[in-house]
């Protein structure tokens, strides 16, 4: 398959198990099935023709927009610093999407999104990431700025799986640090960024090595967390929900009994969980496995998202049907970022290659994207 079809059908199907989501977020299963039906929320329920996402795949984007910006700047300029750094730069442009209205003139900032007028829309945003940017979003592993384990952290994280496994002087540890490090910056509990961390090996696996199945690379991420951290207090407890996730998946329960079991996803744990039960019962149907995900009493658009991104890295764009991509809000920036993830920055600087667009986005941050007005026009 090729590659970059993985990258596209990672964050395009985490925005679509997102958007599937939305609509039924805070709604529990009676409450999904008086509405929709029998077998749940099975399609997208449209806003003037439009499958709204949530902070969970605005994050997301300005995740991965962080990651470029780091690297750009360490090619162009021949230093820099950690990635956790210009994630959090990116995520306090975020958080002005949250808290303000459109900006009235140019100001400083890190991220070309913050040139998208739709992506000023609060989205039931968490609490816990909105109270820890707002206090500066200086959250580490080692100085937590809180003691969250809320679903807020891993529901981002997947740009990290796949942009590093492209890079050969990145080892799979340093990768899942980096994860377990982006998510830190606004979740301090270990169980808040553990999980961010196991997602993040599990897509890196799926996104960069062909014929490994969801299962092989869940168990990989479970030796790989015992292995780096190993010391972790509630280590115990990821691993063996991530394990139940596995048995229950091989069961005859219904999906909304099972996923009881694991927990309703409002914490990352069991967000994860979820995700895994979904993706290795429903492992090549896509479908199936987005509808298991969102329909239950919980955090459905954090589940369905981060079943998206599992199953969208492993069955790639092509295997994801049409009625989760059309209508999808903000579709075509989603692909452009997927795609500059894949390419990543090809200029250096010293050298003769220049590409203008990139400047815009990653250095200048001046970049609209086609059909998308400046914010402050």
């Amino acid at each position: 398959m090729n590659r970059i079809d993985k990258y596209r059908g990672c964050l395009i199907g985490g925005a679509a198990g997102d958007a599937l989501g939305y609509a039924v977020e805070f709604l529990n299963i009676d409450q999904i099935v008086r509405k929709y039906g029998a077998s749940g929320i099975t399609a997208y329920e449209l806003e003037n023709e439009i499958a709204q996402i949530s902070d969970d795949t605005q994050m997301t984007l300005f995740t991965a927009n962080g990651l470029l910006l780091g690297t750009t700047r360490g090619m162009m300029r021949g230093m820099m610093g950690e990635y956790r750094y210009y994630v959090d730069c990116c995520y306090q442009d975020w958080l002005r999407t949250q808290d303000e209205a459109l900006p009235s003139q140019v100001e400083h900032h890190y991220s070309w999104l913050i040139n998208v007028p739709v992506l000023f829309a609060r989205r039931a945003p968490g609490n816990t990431c909105l109270s820890a940017l707002r206090a500066g979003g200086k959250g580490t592993i080692e100085q937590p700025v809180n003691q969250s384990k809320g679903s807020g952290g891993i529901m981002r994280v997947a740009p990290v799986g796949l942009y590093f496994g492209n890079k050969q002087n990145y080892t799979q540890k340093q990768i899942d640090r980096i994860g377990a490090e982006v998510a830190a910056i606004t979740h301090g509990h270990e169980l808040g960024y553990l999980p961010a961390a196991a997602l993040v090996h599990i897509i890196s696996l799926l996104a960069h090595h062909d014929g490994i199945s969801i299962l092989a690379a869940v168990k990989d991420a479970m030796a790989a967390m015992g292995e780096q951290f190993a010391n972790a207090t509630h280590l115990d407890v990821l691993l063996a929900l991530m394990q139940k996730a596995i048995d229950l998946a091989t069961t005859q329960l219904p999906d909304i009994d099972a996923i009881r079991e694991l927990g309703a996803g409002w914490v990352a744990e069991e967000t994860l969980a979820i995700a895994i039960y979904c993706t290795i019962k429903y492992a090549h149907d896509f479908d199936k496995a987005l509808i298991a995900a969102v329909n239950h009493d919980g955090d459905s658009d954090s589940t369905g998202s981060v079943t998206g991104n599992i199953l969208g890295a492993f069955l790639g764009l092509d295997a994801i049907a049409t009625k989760y991509i059309d209508h999808l809000e903000l579709k075509n920036i989603i692909l452009e970022i997927a795609d500059d993830l894949y390419h990543d920055c090809q200029m250096t600087e010293y050298g003769s290659h220049y590409d203008d667009i990139w400047v815009r986005k990653y250095v200048d941050c001046t970049y609209v994207p086609t059909n998308a007005p400046c914010a402050w026009a």
